[in-house]
């Protein structure tokens, strides 16, 4: 028998603690590893996946998100019932805006009721990693659960940051907390936590009962980790913790990049030699809305002029970019980054559009879009001189914000 999968993407976050990033675009839309946009990754696993059917639900500042969406993931035949949505907040049901993860998939409940799927996928548009979400619906049926949570192996060291599933030795989840200050470890690994992925699989009809009950409750913060698991748990109901691995069935790779130090961290692991996340993997493509740039250009002028060079190691270098007699070494270039004389970029992403002036020297920095870099303009050597200007990371990391004119 068939079974007919109805996916939400949860896209309307507003991703706080990657300001100033996130102060134009919502999370998902926030580019990430050259040429793509976090919520990439999620849409390319749901294709990947055989999955058609796929809502996006957005709130937060989502032109960008709406954009790009529709230049780059329009191409599903609707005339076979495939498609790609998206469901901007829209008080369909009272006044309110989509008030928890819970509340949002509940005011679209009208669309469980038109499409009638058997099991219902909810994800977060705001992770980088590989899976076949069938692989866990598959577990979803063969258990017979109400619901499956998906979980990743972290240290216990970070529960802080997660929420949290409790599961006993057979993977049934007894648990769920957010946040907690002293989890319980997985059976068998006391240094481990299974962390929630933000990844559910429900049966329709439970779904639908639990929202329709949640929505009644006006104590509720109408959020699927901290009211409609907990009330689950309590009733008794199957809850099953599907523990990840990705598409290969390798060690697990997940990264959660709410800060702009794990940010950074993420892009800075695609630049390794032997990297844990590869792009260049051809049996699960990655795709993603590209313009029409020209090829890359390096420009060296021999030794006419000492140290114009036109070098570029260890780096990710996208389509359109210009690198105009300087150096970069162990960056990401966006589309469209010209890099002039003499200039010097290093350990840093260069967002699109940025254009780094002669002389100027950069290190462990983020240039966010539309930047123009002033000429002899240094960047990352003298952190307590950046503050004044720019924003700067825990680690030391300077965030120069989209579009910012530089003095």
């Amino acid at each position: 028998m068939m079974h007919k999968v109805l996916t939400f993407i949860m896209a309307g976050g507003k991703g706080e603690r990657l300001l100033p990033l996130t102060k134009d675009r919502t999370k998902p839309a926030v580019p990430f590893g050259g040429i793509y946009r976090i919520i990439d990754f999620t849409l390319s696993n749901c294709i990947n996946s055989g999955l058609r059917k796929i809502y996006i639900l957005t709130q937060y500042k989502s032109a960008s998100l709406q954009r790009h969406i529709r230049l780059g993931w329009n191409f599903l035949p609707s005339e076979l019932g495939q498609f790609i949505e998206l469901l901007p907040a829209q008080q369909r049901i009272g006044d309110s805006w989509y008030a928890g993860t819970a509340d949002a998939i509940f005011q679209n409940i009208y669309t469980l009721e038109m499409d009638k799927p058997d099991e219902v996928l909810i994800l977060a548009g705001d992770h980088i990693y590989r899976m076949n979400y069938y692989s866990m619906i598959d577990v979803h049926r063969e258990q017979e659960a109400d619901l499956t949570v998906g979980v990743v192996e972290v240290e216990k060291s970070k529960a802080k940051h997660l929420g949290v599933v409790e599961a006993d030795a057979a993977g049934r989840v007894t648990g769920f907390y957010e946040k907690p200050a002293n989890p319980k470890t997985i059976p068998g690994k006391s240094d481990k936590i299974y962390g929630s992925m933000g990844i559910y699989v429900f049966s329709q009809s439970v779904l639908v009962q639990e929202l329709l009950e949640d929505a009644k409750n006006n104590k509720s913060s109408h959020d699927f980790g901290k009211d409609i698991i907990p009330q689950m748990l309590k009733k008794g109901m199957k809850i099953v913790a599907y523990n990840f691995r990705d598409k290969d069935r390798n060690e697990e790779y997940w990264r959660d990049i709410g800060t702009i130090d794990a940010y950074y961290e993420a892009n800075m692991e695609l630049i390794q030699v032997n990297p844990t996340f590869n792009l260049y993997d051809q049996e699960w493509p990655l795709r993603t809305f590209q313009e029409q740039y020209p090829p890359v250009k390096t420009v060296h002028s021999g030794d006419r002029e000492e140290g114009r060079v036109g070098l570029v190691l260890d780096s990710i270098v996208s389509e359109g970019c210009v690198v105009s007699g300087g150096r970069v070494q162990r960056s990401i270039l966006s589309p469209n980054v010209r890099i002039n004389s003499f200039s010097e970029v290093y350990d840093s992403i260069l967002m699109e559009g940025v254009n780094v002036g002669r002389y100027a020297k950069i290190k462990r920095a983020i240039i966010d879009k539309d930047v123009s870099i002033p000429q002899g303009m240094i960047i990352g050597f003298n952190l307590e001189e950046d503050k004044k200007k720019f924003f700067v990371s825990d680690s030391g990391i300077v965030v120069v914000a989209k579009g910012t004119e530089i003095k």
